[in-house]
């Protein structure tokens, strides 16, 4: 093929707050596919909090990336060439190809997608892990009850929306917390939240005690710090705290100075016999059809609306990923890597 072709690579791991040094733009030749492989032309590309931990030093849930190899991924694409007699060219196709502007992955790693019933790119949010993600923590471990309140940080995000939001359709009192007064007002003019409180200003336990006056029975953790540490205190007996991801702390190279909390952490666990459960989204994978089948719907009928944050070109990705990290972005992150056909003009 004569087109160009990029990645962008781990150039080295970073050693706190990732830089834009830690990444490399590389040149490559387009892949050939081989007996059962698809070659797609990537248009969106996602951006995750949980890449961070795949390119640090140690063990985690999923093998890491290491210097020299390229940033993985998940991504949405059109193919260019099929040996998979699934596949044809000119078709969408969501998988991990990676920060790549091509990518080649046999067909059973590959998820066709309609335009027709949802615009491409929700294949990477509302439709996608992050809205997964989100509809399963809430489901199967936070098992919401109508008149109930949950709490979930990182509102205006792509996880933290959609849990909001489920739980509201749900009949429980949802206040978010989000960085800034926008995101805020989004949260609750937009997704409907009851209330959304300001992280970034002062006395968060005092505001966060005065919008839950009832307590709070489901505390979906995103973010860890302190909206962890106001939360805890308000949950109610038997409350539940799917654990999904801690942002605050990802670019820490090691404890943070200070008291040890973790014996107030275990108090509160033991006298509230709270639930706490890590997830990693497929430990659910049995829910998928479920979650697609009742996420979609509500997106269609209108009772659910999500955000995107779209960086143009893949030599962009790091600078996005960094900021994502550092909660610039609104809403899903996403970077745009070529011209997406079904929405000409955009």
């Amino acid at each position: 093929m004569t087109e160009a072709s990029h990645r962008i690579v781990l150039a080295r791991r970073p050693q706190g707050t990732p830089v834009p040094g830690d990444f490399r733009l590389e040149g490559m030749a387009v892949p050939e596919p081989a007996d059962g492989e698809v070659l797609a032309r990537t248009i969106w590309l996602s951006l995750d909090p949980y890449m961070r931990g795949r390119i640090s030093e140690g063990p985690s849930y999923a093998k890491g990336t290491a210097p020299g190899e390229p940033m993985q991924g998940e991504g949405v694409g059109q193919v260019l060439a099929s040996r998979n007699a699934s596949f044809a060219a000119g078709d969408f196709v969501a998988g991990h190809g990676g920060w790549q502007s091509h990518f080649v992955l046999h067909g059973d790693k590959l998820r066709r997608l309609d335009p027709k019933e949802a615009p491409l790119s929700t294949a990477l949010g509302i439709l996608g892990m992050p809205g997964m993600t989100a509809y399963t923590g809430l489901m199967a471990i936070g098992r919401p009850k109508a008149g109930e309140t949950l709490v979930t940080g990182a509102a205006s995000g792509a996880v933290g929306a959609v849990a909001g939001q489920i739980a509201r359709l749900k009949g429980l009192r949802v206040v978010g917390i989000a960085g800034g007064a926008e995101k805020c007002r989004y949260v609750t003019d937009e997704l409907g939240f009851d209330a959304c409180l300001d992280r970034n200003q002062p006395d968060l336990a005092g505001r966060l005690r005065a919008a839950c006056p009832d307590g709070v029975d489901i505390y979906v953790e995103l973010t860890a710090g302190e909206p962890l540490w106001a939360t805890l205190p308000l949950m109610n007996l038997f409350g539940r705290i799917p654990v999904i991801g801690g942002i605050a702390n990802y670019n820490l190279n090691e404890l943070p100075q200070g008291p040890d909390r973790s014996p107030l952490l275990m108090r509160q666990i033991l006298i509230r016999r709270l639930t706490l459960r890590g997830m990693i989204v497929w430990d659910f994978s049995e829910m998928e059809a479920e979650f697609r089948r009742e996420v979609s719907g509500w997106l269609r009928a209108g009772s659910i609306r999500y955000r995107e944050d779209v960086t143009d070109g893949l030599e962009n990705a790091p600078q996005a990923f960094i900021g994502m990290l550092e909660g610039r972005n609104f809403g899903k992150q996403l970077v745009r890597v070529s011209p997406d056909p079904t929405r000409p003009g955009q």
